[in-house]
């Protein structure tokens, strides 16, 4: 083959080689680690190229009926302190080892089909009821008077709006998602969130993502879980953050089933 020749291949190839490396680091996905090596590393904790999120996060069977759930925040952590500290981080202190409980339910998705009698039918997947455990749980962290409502959207169920007092309103939406099912007992879920925080002068964005690693244990469910915030890029510390977590939440959820509902195992 002649030396121009081989040359011009070479470059070829260290080009597709390049762009398909960037194509991998760009693309959702393309995660670094297995979801299940992020929590040996905690407090240590980077942010992952998810996928974008596509309909709803779809659950393993064993987690439909509806349970009581007991959250227990059990560690901390403000990596960029004292520089960036989110607000609420310090107050959020006083929340350790304090179980909060609650009831939430997963129940199979239901697609509306469309015509003169439109009919609800099952999918077959397992998801969160999403109004009801996000009203249910804000209720028990912040008291029912502050939480009036919780909506989805309809059509996009990865939209919630949480309507609070005083007029004051939180918007999430899932941006992006991935799951890991490493064994037939084992659910991990990695979901992003764009947050819009409205009732003050200032609309107060964020990013925030939470892993949570699900392990059935026959008569109970027990997670651990990891909430991240990152700054958005309207706020005037974000260059400064550099992509970091400037908040670190570690929980650990014990899910015990309520037999009188009739779904669970």
């Amino acid at each position: 083959m002649p030396r121009p020749l081989r040359i011009l291949i070479r470059r070829r190839l260290s080009w597709l080689l390049l762009l398909l490396t960037v194509w991998l680091l760009c693309s959702g996905e393309a995660v670094a680690l297995p979801l299940s090596d992020r929590f040996q590393d905690f407090p240590a904790w980077e942010k992952l190229p998810l996928p974008g999120a596509k309909g709803d996060l779809a659950y393993p069977d064993w987690m439909a009926g509806t349970w009581e759930l007991t959250s227990t925040l059990v560690d901390l952590a403000a990596p960029l302190a004292p520089d960036i500290v989110t607000p609420g981080f310090e107050s959020n202190q006083s929340m350790l080892d304090q179980p909060i409980t609650c009831v939430v339910r997963f129940v199979e998705a239901p697609t509306l089909l469309s015509g003169f009698f439109p009919r609800v039918l099952s999918q077959g997947d397992i998801v969160a009821d999403r109004a009801f455990n996000g009203l249910n749980m804000a209720q028990a962290y912040l008291g029912e008077a502050a939480v009036k409502a919780v909506k989805v959207d309809p059509n996009n169920p990865n939209r919630q709006l949480t309507l609070l007092d005083q007029g004051r309103q939180l918007e999430s939406t899932v941006t992006a998602r991935t799951t890991e099912a490493p064994q037939a007992d084992r659910f991990i879920t990695a979901e992003r969130f764009q947050q819009v925080f409205r009732g003050t002068a200032v609309p107060y964005l964020n990013e925030v993502e939470t892993t949570t690693d699900y392990w059935n244990l026959g008569d109970h469910i027990e997670a651990d879980q990891v909430t991240a915030v990152y700054l958005s890029p309207q706020d005037p510390d974000f260059l400064a953050a550099l992509g970091q977590p400037v908040a670190l939440y570690r929980y650990h959820l014990h899910l015990s089933p309520l037999i009188a509902d009739g779904a669970n195992p």
